[in-house]
């Protein structure tokens, strides 16, 4: 929007210029440039259909041929015009309105007939230049594209790859728990039955000492290969992975800092789930509301021996918030743990800060 106010100037500029110059009518020269005007905020729109630009044309060359005692300025006027269209237009349209534009313009040279020769070797040069500058804005929307539907695929490969590396890890680690449970479990079973023979046979109390322990071990052994066969549900590891994902997905930097002590902070499942469902919430919204590249996430630990988390991404349009869904959903989660939230913000920084519980 910024470049259509730069332009709306030049053109008032020019056409104020060629009114107090060269006008014969002045109150009919203002009507003209009303209709100019209206017709030029219409460029201001994402999608311009080629009939405005050759409306705007069309007043210009009313008003130079009826009105104007110097034609130069309305045919800067229209070169101008045709400027604005080489990043608008496709190269087809751009063509047949710079043709158009062209034949005004070498019409009111020929009216004018003052440096007819010069001036319309001028306007050839510059619709010559109009169109390389066409063409290369073309190419360069045709790189953007392309760059688009690379980072698109690249997107998805690094979807793939997290996907592959998730899956080999469980596979792997599913093979060291069914080799565990076929190897270790199986020995500790027959070593436990040789035992209790022993027992029965000898009458030897040391041996049913020595059977409990095994059966410690066999139980110990068991919930491992339990554990290694679940899914990693909670814990550090799941923010790792959750912040390892939306960079991959979504082409954002996050500086993840783990200060000493949060490691070793026992936390209960619930609590895990909330963490995670926490950050996911505030990083998403940090995407969606701060418009940032980079975001950064610190866990640390408290005096009291809690966890403690705070988001934060720059904010370039500095704005009062309000708690919507997310934010509320948020606030409502740690506060069901007995935890709590804070959201504020500091100058261009946004923050999300709070406080899980240990066990």
């Amino acid at each position: 929007m910024k470049y259509f106010w730069g332009r709306f100037i030049v053109f008032v500029l020019l056409w104020t210029y060629l009114i107090i110059q060269y006008s014969t009518n002045s109150w009919v020269s203002i009507l003209c440039f009303a209709g100019a005007m209206a017709s030029f905020f219409f460029l201001s729109l994402k999608k311009v259909p080629i009939y405005v630009y050759i409306l705007l044309s069309f007043i210009i060359f009313l008003h130079g041929l009826l009105i104007a005692e110097e034609n130069l300025i309305t045919i800067i006027l229209l070169v101008y015009i045709s400027m604005i269209a080489s990043f608008r237009l496709r190269e087809k349209k751009l063509k047949l309105y710079i043709l158009m534009n062209l034949l005004i313009s070498i019409l009111l040279s020929y009216l004018q007939m003052s440096h007819v020769v010069a001036i319309m070797v001028m306007v050839v040069f510059l619709y010559f230049l109009i169109l390389s500058i066409n063409q290369y804005v073309t190419m360069l929307q045709e790189q953007r594209n392309l760059y688009e539907e690379l980072r698109s695929e690249y997107r998805k490969l690094k979807r793939l790859n997290l996907l592959a590396e998730e899956a080999a890890r469980v596979e792997e680690r599913n093979r060291i728990a069914r080799d565990i449970h076929d190897s270790v479990g199986h020995r500790l079973t027959a070593l436990i039955m040789k035992l209790e023979t022993l027992a029965i046979q000898t009458k030897n109390e040391d041996y049913r000492e020595l059977k409990k322990m095994a059966e410690d071990s066999l139980g110990e052994t068991r919930q491992a290969v339990k554990t290694l066969q679940a899914e990693e549900s909670e814990g550090i590891a799941t923010v790792v992975h959750l912040i390892r994902k939306l960079e991959a997905e979504s082409q954002i930097v996050v500086q993840f800092t783990i200060k000493q002590g949060v490691l070793t902070v026992p936390l209960s499942n619930d609590h895990s789930v909330v963490l995670y469902r926490v950050l996911q919430e505030a990083l998403t919204n940090a995407m969606r509301h701060g418009y940032s590249r980079e975001i950064h996430v610190v866990l640390g630990k408290s005096a009291i021996g809690d966890v403690t988390f705070e988001i934060s991404n720059a904010v370039y349009e500095v704005k009062p918030f309000t708690f919507g869904f997310g934010l509320t959903n948020m606030k409502k989660r740690l506060e069901q743990i007995g935890g709590r939230l804070d959201v504020y913000q500091k100058e261009n920084q946004f923050y999300v800060s709070g406080i899980i519980p240990s066990e």
